[in-house]
């Protein structure tokens, strides 16, 4: 049954009035308040009240089907069928007329007609050429031909050319509205502002062809296609400067256009944005004063330093080199670079808001708008970046790679045999000395990488089982209310329960929305808490951990009094450090140290202990110094730790 009415429906041949009348029968059946949405309305439409003729009601639905699949879709069904009737009456209005069945195909020119007739000849004769090669061959042969043998060509071309123009005339009899509105559409949108290179180019083409009359445009093409790459700045920003200006009167002329032509359907997205490319407009800004980026913090400050000597180190060892050489510095060596990145910072800040000010308002938006720097402001010497969040102390440190093993092992030795080297020398070549080992002996090295590797994992994962609960989102919180009667809605399929949650939760209101969002601000307040009693002095004394304190100085490594004498560590870093003992396993090393040093002199020993005696009273100055800038809260925080430390130490 179902089979025999669609053959019919296919059958049944619709011509534009039956059209007509099928979208007028579903206006008539329409409520006169037609304010549902559009699908609602067609839901409920009775479809045999619809039917005329010998057409049926599934007939006209099916058929309304394939008329609403290619025309707008408005808020409701009367909006949509006003757009129906335009659209059959006119289905090409607003479309390119070349696509119009009625519009005459242009006629060929000789050439394409030379090539169409000889193309499939070639083709046989040179079947290894490519489309390309077999182009550039007829179009030599066409140039070659002499002019008795083209006139074959131009005279048909001339045939078919006033053949074009007879059609061409009747179609516009025939289609007035839609020519009228193309060309309007064509002929009176303000010319696009040429790029800096075009206004170049089209300058120096009028120039080349006053010396070379007969020149044809690959010639010019040849002659001046790689000068504009070559032309110094200051050439360059002259044409740079003629485009803007011309990009500005456009800009005036598009708005005054759009606005006096709302049936074009055009806004000020349409307008060309910049006609400029990137390295164009660097060059201006560059030009107009502006100060290249400031680099983010030290970090990247001494990495750019640093990569400036590594020439001869690999890129993709750089980085990896950069970062080794940056954990090996001194606290106060990397405060010295965050200080002097803070100091450029303000320098380009300050010579942006001078640059700002010798700019139009139009280029002050826009250099503000790319500015990336956080905190500047137009008028101000700018404020510092706000610092990132501190990684969490749990978090730990990752492994060192196999090179930087190897690395450090044979640092010591290569500094006494080679002191005349920078560190960044040494580091040089120390990344060709690991380039060129074998295989074979950078074995050890990574089996010690893969070890560290699985040590680091195991420590994440032990202190991320450790972390409480993440907080969750006030969509989250509800989501987990409701999971049950969407899953039960659509059968247990999650994905679709999920879509249909979001489409709710994204449609509810402000004051719905009001209970999940304070519980979810109740989970992030219990998330702090358990993570501040994580991180608590008394949490981490428990754990064996050692808390650390923002500022606070570093203590002088002296071995404490109940152990030995304070000269003692002193003695045993200066021998740790110069590499001497590194052939011995560390527990023989500390016994020769331990060894040597009970055969040094009473007069050494004292000299020692009076260096670290001196480098103690200097860590307590600097300890005073800190804990003066804390607040009263935070230095009570401070001793609370360091007097839990002491009866731990003292039990």
């Amino acid at each position: 049954m179902n089979g025999e009415m669609d053959s019919s429906t296919k059958d049944q041949v619709w011509t534009q009035d039956d059209l007509l009348n099928l979208l007028e029968a579903m206006k008539v059946n329409l409520p006169q308040k037609d304010l549902a949405k559009y699908k609602t309305s067609e839901s409920h439409l009775d479809w045999e009240k619809v039917a005329f003729n010998s057409f049926t009601g599934e007939m006209c639905k099916q058929k309304w089907n394939e008329v609403s699949k290619v025309i707008r879709k408005f808020r409701t069904l009367t909006e949509l069928i006003f757009d129906a009737q335009d659209f059959i009456k006119n289905p090409y209005k607003g479309k390119k007329l070349k696509k119009h069945p009625d519009f005459p195909k242009k006629p060929l020119t000789p050439y394409f007609r030379f090539f169409i007739e000889k193309r499939a000849k070639y083709a046989k004769l040179h079947p290894e050429m490519s489309n390309l090669d077999l182009t550039k061959i007829l179009s030599m042969k066409y140039r070659g031909l002499p002019d008795k043998k083209k006139k074959k060509y131009l005279e048909d071309f001339q045939k078919d050319k006033e053949t074009f123009g007879h059609s061409m005339s009747k179609f516009r009899e025939d289609h007035p509205d839609l020519v009228e509105s193309m060309a309007k559409k064509g002929s009176n949108v303000p010319e696009k502002p040429r790029t800096p290179q075009q206004l170049w180019y089209s300058h120096e083409k009028k120039a080349f062809l006053k010396t070379h009359a007969d020149a044809t445009t690959k010639d010019i093409k040849d002659s001046l296609g790689k000068q504009w790459t070559q032309l110094s700045d200051k050439k360059r920003l002259k044409w740079i400067a003629k485009s803007l200006e011309m990009h500005k009167a456009y800009e005036e002329v598009m708005k005054g256009f759009i606005e006096t032509h709302p049936e074009l359907n055009m806004s000020n997205e349409d307008i060309v944005k910049s006609t400029l490319t990137k390295a164009e407009r660097h060059l201006k800004d560059k030009s107009d004063g502006r100060p290249d980026k400031p680099p983010p913090n030290g970090y990247s400050m001494f990495c750019a330093e640093l990569m400036s000597s590594m020439k001869d180190v690999p890129s993709t060892e750089r980085m990896v080199m950069c970062s080794q050489q940056w954990k090996l510095l001194k606290q106060n060596e990397k405060d010295g670079y965050q200080k002097r990145c803070e100091q450029q910072r303000q320098y380009v800040c300050y010579l942006l808001s001078v640059c700002l000010q010798s700019i139009s308002e139009e280029e002050q938006q826009r250099v503000l708008g790319e500015q990336k720097m956080i905190g500047f402001k137009k008028g101000s010497g700018g404020s510092k970046k706000k610092s990132r969040a501190k990684p969490s102390p749990e978090k730990p440190k990752r492994p060192i790679s196999a090179m930087f093993i190897f690395s450090e092992e044979k640092r010591p030795k290569l500094q006494q045999e080679r002191p005349d080297l920078s560190d960044s020398e040494l580091t040089r070549l120390l990344a060709r000395m690991w380039n060129e080992l074998s295989d074979k002996k950078k074995e050890k090295y990574k089996r010690l990488e893969t070890v560290l590797k699985a040590e680091s994992v195991k420590k994440g994962q032990e202190e991320r089982s450790r972390l409480p609960d993440t907080p969750k989102t006030a969509q989250d919180i509800w989501q987990q209310s409701v999971i049950g009667d969407y899953l039960a809605r659509f059968k247990n399929d999650r994905p679709k329960a999920q879509k249909a949650m979001e489409a709710t939760w994204n449609t509810m209101e402000k004051k719905e929305k009001i209970m999940w969002i304070k519980k979810a601000a109740e989970d992030q307040k219990r998330y702090e808490r358990e993570l501040s009693e994580m991180r608590s002095p008394a949490t981490i004394i428990a754990s064996g951990k050692k808390m650390k304190f923002d500022g606070e100085p570093k203590k002088n490594p002296i071995v404490s009094v109940f152990l030995m004498e304070n000269g003692y560590q002193k003695f045993s870093q200066e021998m740790l450090s110069n590499g001497e003992l590194n052939h011995l396993p560390m527990k023989e090393r500390m016994g020769e140290i331990g060894g040597r040093w009970q055969r040094q002199p009473q007069k050494e020993k004292d000299r020692y202990k009076k260096i670290a005696e001196e480098k103690q009273k200097l860590y307590k100055v600097e300890l005073e110094r800190w804990l003066a800038s804390l607040s009263s809260q935070e230095r009570n925080v401070y001793k609370e730790y360091n007097s839990q430390c002491y009866h731990k130490l003292s039990l």
